[in-house]
């Protein structure tokens, strides 16, 4: 490939990098601010401001998880299997394309998973199944997915217990009041927590870019304008609100009170710090609907909504091989050369301008993110012509 067109392949990498770290941003919102939002602990604009400037500070915190992406999920060279500028490209296609399909839907799905979906398709078809290094799929992603929300659930359960018995002697007022308060502290911990993992991710995929394309010595960590750019990208899509995920995490599993809110958050946090200590690239997403679920059960007479958990399990298991899916088909497409290229970037855009004009429609905002779904569409104007049908 000529110099002038892989550097030209270097920098789509770095924007669409960007730009995955933005919905990333907005998609993942929802896991920190959702519970402290529902229970009115927070009003929704601050919540998200909040959020977005902790996203920013959390970015600067570590680098483990970035080092794991760039350098443990596929082979990149001395003796592995080359990975691409171009395959890279068509995984955050992949991947930027299923945060939007959740989106949409308001199904809070993994950034992670679409993530590390999308550079696994791209790589296989690009170098085989021996670009992808398993052993480290399954050790730093596969178990930690399946163990991580297990164990924020539980936890949660017994601290959303514990904290029913420790003030059930309490005025119910006081109480409320006095978990409110802790909850702007727990939220704020899953919105710090989340910068110190999410974040990374794209350092680690634009450090892996510049390793592949000889501008970086493998092994070596993000550069501090990447993590400048990452950080401030995280934080700009935290704070534009992912509103439709929000009302999902917050209203739909279980109705969320106080304690629950504070339970769920503190747990999510503490098992999202740990993992970013010791490099395992979570799902902050997983992590936080696992420590709702742990909270509804922890709760007496409380009911969690199964048949909704249901339909966020499934998106779970199809997000890897849906965004791999659609990473490998284009990086079939941009190997055909520079037409291929432009024809990837293309859709790519209209796809992304398809799911903000559909989501016009129905749109979910600040003013009505704790609002049920049947209320909003009470208050939809009729189409023309619907009265005279009736």
């Amino acid at each position: 490939m000529p110099a002038m067109d892989a550097l030209a392949i270097v920098i789509l990498v770095v924007v669409l990098g960007l730009v995955f770290d933005f919905t990333n941003g907005f998609h993942d919102t929802a896991n920190a601010m959702a519970t402290s939002v529902a229970t009115g602990a927070l009003k929704p604009r601050v919540a998200v401001l909040i959020s977005a400037v902790l996203n920013l500070v959390g970015a600067f915190l570590s680098t483990e998880v970035a080092a794991t992406v760039s350098n443990g999920i596929v082979k990149e060279g001395d003796g592995g299997i080359q990975i691409t500028p171009v395959m890279i490209f068509a995984g955050l296609v992949g991947a930027i394309m299923w945060n939007l399909t959740t989106w949409y839907l308001g199904l809070p799905s993994s950034s992670t998973h679409a993530l590390f979906g999308g550079l696994i398709g791209a790589a296989i078809i690009g170098s085989g199944f021996g670009a992808v290094d398993w052993l480290n799929v399954l050790s730093k992603i596969a178990l930690p997915a399946l163990f991580a929300p297990l164990v924020a659930g539980v936890v949660a359960m017994v601290a959303t217990y514990a904290a029913y018995m420790i003030t059930r002697r309490a005025t119910s007022r006081g109480a409320e009041r006095g978990f409110r308060y802790g909850q702007t502290v727990s939220a704020s911990l899953v919105s710090l927590a989340h910068g110190t993992n999410d974040a990374q991710k794209t350092m680690g995929v634009i450090t892996l870019t510049f390793v592949a394309a000889g501008y970086q010595r493998a092994g070596t960590g993000p550069h501090f304008w990447v993590i400048l750019a990452c950080a401030l990208a995280i934080a700009a899509g935290t704070y534009s609100g992912g509103w439709r995920i929000m009302r999902t995490v917050g209203k739909r599993i279980t109705e969320v009170t106080p304690p629950q809110g504070f339970a769920a958050e503190t747990s999510s946090a503490a098992t999202i710090l740990i993992s970013s200590h010791l490099g395992f690239p979570l799902s902050t997403t997983q992590v936080t609907t696992g420590a709702i679920v742990g909270s509804g059960l922890g709760k007496r007479l409380a009911s969690v909504r199964w048949g909704t958990f249901g339909r966020m399990a499934l998106a779970w298991l199809v997000t890897v091989p849906a965004a791999a899916l659609v990473a490998a088909l284009a990086t079939l497409v941009v190997r055909t050369g520079a037409i291929g290229t432009v024809i990837v970037v293309v859709a790519a855009v209209a796809g992304m301008a398809s799911f903000w004009l559909l989501s016009r429609r129905h749109p979910v905002s600040h003013e009505t993110v704790n609002v049920d779904e049947d209320v909003l569409a009470s208050r939809r104007p009729e189409p023309v012509g619907a009265e005279e049908a009736k």
